[in-house]
């Protein structure tokens, strides 16, 4: 059976544009998924990329042309400039995890949901309700924002070094069981395609 490897951030806008596509992918060619939330910003430190309030000018301008350009092509709504970006991704990434290993509920709508608060719905997903929220809205006992932060710390950690350690630099990033890597919801198709090839 195909396995993936998800990188990603709460935070991350890209993340946020490939909305359930990957999931929908994964379901189609009986893979299974293991999500792995990430501290973004310091795999850029590590990984020779920048954060972005430290990039020149152009690059900012015509990330934001990016992505409008992206969504509208995509039909989804979002909001360029949200009112809680950036924020603490630590607290929603240790309750995706935990969400992960209690299971029960439906991983990627949890983590869409996370991503849409951001970029959509104008919330902090610092905050203990909304993060609650969206566990709830796919299926999580909301009760798991609170538990295991111990070891959502501590395998928040590991999936950065594990980031680090098989080449990625960005988010999403996907890598298959063979090894294959796909940077960028606009990859998906070629991750379909890579698994199809694999059948």
């Amino acid at each position: 059976m195909a396995h993936i490897d998800y990188y990603f951030a709460t935070l991350s806008p890209y993340a946020y544009l490939a909305g359930t596509r990957m999931e929908e992918v994964a379901a189609k060619h009986g893979a299974t998924i293991t999500y792995k939330p990430l501290d973004i910003m310091s795999l850029f430190g590590r990984t020779g990329g920048t954060a972005p309030k430290d990039r020149h000018i152009s690059r900012m301008e015509y990330r934001g042309i990016d992505l409008l350009r992206q969504s509208a092509a995509l039909g989804m709504d979002f909001n360029l400039k949200p009112a809680h970006w950036p924020t603490n991704m630590a607290p929603s990434s240790y309750a995706l995890i935990a969400a992960q290993n209690a299971g029960g509920g439906d991983m990627g709508k949890a983590v869409h949901a996370l991503l849409r608060a951001v970029w959509v719905e104008e919330k902090d997903i610092a905050e203990d309700t909304v993060i609650k929220a969206c566990l709830e809205e796919a299926g999580f006992d909301p009760s798991l924002a609170d538990s295991g932060l111990l070891e959502g710390a501590e395998t928040y950690g590991r999936n950065l070094e594990e980031a680090v350690a098989a080449g990625v630099f960005g988010a999403p990033f996907y890598i298959t069981d063979d090894g294959t890597r796909f940077w960028g919801q606009d990859r998906i198709a070629d991750l379909d395609a890579h698994l199809a090839s694999k059948a």
